[in-house]
């Protein structure tokens, strides 16, 4: 049988096992807390849409080859 002993009178290398023991492991999930990204927030590094001019509007809505 195993003897108990308190964590106040084991030594520092010793409390350090015990208490890593208890702790457990993450897995690979790291436990920081993370934010999702505000979509309404302005973003200067966000690639800008090429903007279509009316004639490319009427050409893809109606159906064709577009400019020739």
């Amino acid at each position: 049988m195993k003897k108990i002993t308190e964590t106040d009178k084991l030594s520092k290398k010793k409390k350090r096992e015990v208490f890593a023991k208890r702790r457990g492991d993450w897995q690979g999930l790291n436990p920081v807390t993370r934010v999702s990204k505000n979509g309404k927030a302005y973003d200067r590094k966000k690639q800008e849409k090429p903007e279509k001019d009316a004639y490319d509007e009427a050409v893809s809505q109606y159906g064709g080859s577009g400019r020739r």
